[in-house]
């Protein structure tokens, strides 16, 4: 894990919100306030060198940390880092050796993430189970809220948000460049003349 952007003071509850962000929205950043208001004291934005079941495309690597540093310049509390593997455990792993021993990680989410990250099929021996062991996940409703497996349920907590973000999201905004429509309102103000930049 390679910090490009460190926010300041050293956490006790570090919250983890990984994504693609292709590009980030408002969406993303409301997930990550929404814990920095009592489950989290920092997040950290995370992109993997390589995603394990897709690839960059012509927005890069580069330029969507370009994306996420100027987002997080602009907001307490928020910093953003590169992890060489992409699955939570790896995420997770990288981080709890970057910052000190016995900050307690949280995995941010919503919804349809969480139904996936659960019910992935790991392994034996890499279990959600197990890896529950290692970070908390916390969840946010989309679409609905997201009710937990009774044995997962010490691990898994609702992250409650302000708003409806169920139509935001980096799929919607380019669409709506390509198609022509209204998209600024969708992404943090300071990045949307750069987004617009690279998505046009």
């Amino acid at each position: 894990m390679d910090l490009v952007y460190k926010a300041k003071g050293t956490p006790r509850h570090l919250g983890i919100l990984s994504a693609a962000f292709h590009p980030p929205t408002r969406a993303h950043v409301a997930l990550a306030e929404a814990a920095l208001e009592g489950a989290a004291d920092e997040v950290l934005l995370v992109l993997p060198r390589r995603f394990p079941h897709k690839e960059y495309g012509p927005v890069g690597l580069e330029d969507r940390l370009s994306l996420l540093r100027r987002m997080a310049e602009a907001r307490a509390g928020f910093s953003v880092g590169v992890s060489e593997g992409g699955l939570f455990r790896e995420i997770a792993a990288e981080t709890a050796a970057l910052y000190r021993p016995g900050v307690r990680l949280r995995f941010l989410c919503g919804r349809d993430a969480a139904e996936r990250i659960v019910n992935w099929p790991y392994g034996e021996g890499d279990s959600i189970d197990l890896q529950l062991r290692a970070y908390d996940l916390l969840v946010a409703p989309r679409q609905g809220p997201y009710v937990p497996p009774a044995h997962l349920a010490h691990a898994i907590a609702a992250l409650p948000m302000c708003g409806d973000w169920d139509e935001v999201s980096s799929t919607h905004v380019r669409q709506a460049i390509a198609n022509g429509c209204r998209w600024r309102h969708l992404v943090p103000e300071e990045i949307a003349a750069e987004v617009e930049r690279l998505y046009s």
